[in-house]
């Protein structure tokens, strides 16, 4: 992996990704970092377990080596010793109370005071500026140990909004850990390369960015003059302090006022702060579990009773949260009406010459909290699912910056998932899904792709005077490859992977409109022979077009007409 080129990092507030360009399998991958990453067992798809918590504890007694290896010189050469245990170990190492020495994420001071003090280490304090250099040395030193590579040649991504002097922070700090040469890639650019668009034309897209902390949608007009840079133009945003950690708390405050226990407290109250903790880590699991369930259980432990989430703790008492509960808790607390605000500011309604909605190409979303519950259908509904691109919300930056960096942005597009007929079997009735474009397929392609002749089913046993063929999209994933996938009613699957999920999902596209064309004379239902040939294809603009063709009467019902747009 890697071999020199290709390596990336989507270093994130409170995640960050290590990706490269595998150059065998010609495609992005993330790297696993068991060691440090959050859960690398992890069987629930939630838990983005190959992304590395931004979190750093930093070295409170070092050796003799730890302090050599800290001296610049050494630094830029040799990884010995240790400044700092970082992701998964910093966070373990605090679990019950968080030490001086420890700082959970430091990219928003980075960006807005590097000489911020974050943490202390005895009489020592140590800036942001300093906090983020030992994150970036621990985390290549772990990249150097997992892959026996030393990054020298790095892409980072940076917010679109990103101010010249965060860029100069993060490209000192990587010079002083050894990397040679440092690119920086803005993040919309890098999930667009992540998602599989080529950036070869001129595209507006709007990135809908929603993780932890915040909620950012952003329309940017992407073009191949600035995607070589790694840039985009930014024709409008909105941003709200309102993310996933929000939503936790009023999961909490719904069930601590159903129970009738007061959140009230004194800052200074250890016990209280330590309790909010662990019951905002349950409001996180329970509120994940809901994004495939309809329903989980919220352990609720009194305040008070200090250790781990028990049953058997006095005055514990499950409390349920369905789907739609959490649902009407995010419209409650305003949302989805924060989430339509931001789209409309972005698209400029609030100025004299805003963008329509047609001109959007692609809708892009990343962050974990686009999986909450009625997100999605919120911009089916307003852009159509032929447009979004939603199946890799935690990777696809990181996964996109390993393309910028191993200069492969020119790439033809191609198709995502696969398109199939269905019908069903005559004896049993069961459907069949006749896959008529693979995913992967490169356009626009011949309009012959996929060409056979058919024979109507007359499945009510009456002459049949339509031929109608409904067009399934069909969402799954091949090994190690997990995707995140929404059904026709909005509920959220996941496909592929190393642990059990959904096989496949399929959703008909046309099944208010699947007629291909009438038949004059009708197709009698003891005719078995061929009465159509049907041709499939795809062209420049991901349309699939029909081309059929009336073998008994040689009229042509269809020449490279649109049916549906894929994806």
């Amino acid at each position: 992996m890697g071999n020199g080129k290709g390596w990336a990092v989507d270093l994130g507030t409170t995640n960050t990704a290590v990706a490269a360009w595998d150059r065998a399998a010609g495609e992005p991958t993330l790297l696993e970092l068991p060691a440090i990453s959050r859960q690398p067992d992890a069987e629930d798809p939630l838990q983005a377990p190959r992304m590395v918590p931004s979190a750093v504890h930093l070295v409170e007694e070092p050796r003799l080596a730890d302090r050599l290896g800290a001296w610049p010189p050494l630094r830029r050469t040799l990884f010995l010793g240790r400044t700092a245990v970082i992701g998964r170990q910093a966070l373990e190492r605090n679990r019950g109370v968080a030490r001086p020495a420890f700082v959970p994420t430091f990219k928003h001071a980075l960006a807005e005071d590097a000489l911020r003090v974050l943490a202390r280490v005895g009489r020592r304090t140590f800036t942001a500026r300093q906090v983020a250099r030992a994150f970036l040395r621990e985390l290549l030193a772990e990249v150097k140990r997992a892959t026996g590579e030393r990054i020298r040649d790095l892409t980072v991504t940076v917010p679109v909004s990103a101010f010249e002097t965060y860029r100069a922070e993060l490209q000192q700090i990587a010079q002083s850990v050894g990397v040679r040469r440092l690119r920086f890639a803005d993040e919309p650019v890098a999930a667009a390369l992540g998602y599989g668009l080529s950036l070869a034309h001129e595209r507006t897209v709007l990135v809908v960015d929603l993780g932890g902390g915040t909620m950012h949608v952003a329309l940017l007009r992407l073009t191949p003059a600035k995607a070589v840079a790694g840039q985009a133009r930014v024709l409008g945003k909105q941003v709200r302090p309102l993310g996933g950690n929000t939503v936790d708390g009023w999961v909490l405050e719904e069930f601590c006022q159903r129970v009738g226990w007061p959140l009230a407290g004194t800052p200074n109250d250890d016990d209280l702060r330590f309790w909010r903790r662990l019951m905002l880590a349950e409001a996180c699991r329970v509120k994940e579990a809901v994004f495939f369930d309809q329903e989980a259980s919220f352990l609720l432990t009194p305040p008070g009773v200090i250790g781990s989430l028990s049953a058997n703790a006095p005055g514990s008492t499950l409390v349920s949260l369905t789907r739609d509960r959490l649902a009407e808790i995010l419209t409650a607390n305003g949302f989805y009406g924060e989430l339509e605000e931001c789209v409309e500011g972005a698209l400029g309604r609030d100025v004299s010459r805003p963008i329509p909605e047609d001109e959007v190409d692609d809708v892009l979303m990343v962050g974990g909290s686009t999986l909450l519950p009625g997100v999605f259908p919120f911009f089916e509904e307003r852009f159509g699912r032929r447009r979004i691109r939603a199946w890799h919300p935690f990777e696809a930056v990181a996964m996109g910056a390993a393309v910028f960096a191993a200069e492969r942005f020119a790439q033809a597009d191609f198709i995502v998932h696969d398109y199939a007929f269905l019908t069903h079997d005559p004896a049993t009735g069961e459907p069949r899904h006749t896959v008529i474009v693979p995913r992967g397929t490169r356009f626009p392609t011949r309009p012959d792709l996929w060409k056979r002749q058919v024979v109507p089913t007359c499945s009510l046993g009456e002459p049949e005077t339509l031929f109608k063929l409904v067009i399934c999209e069909i969402s799954r994933a091949e090994g190690s490859d997990r995707r995140f996938v929404w059904d026709a009613s909005g509920d959220l699957h996941t496909v592929g992977g190393d642990v059990p999920t959904d096989p496949e999902v399929i959703v008909a596209l046309n099944e208010s409109s699947p007629t291909l064309g009438f038949l004059d004379p009708p197709h009698q239902p003891g005719d078995r022979r061929p009465r159509l040939e049907v041709a499939f294809g795809v062209n420049e603009d991901r349309w699939l077009v029909a081309t059929v063709t009336d073998l008994f009467t040689r009229r042509q019902l269809m020449r490279s007409e649109p049916v549906v747009r894929l994806l």
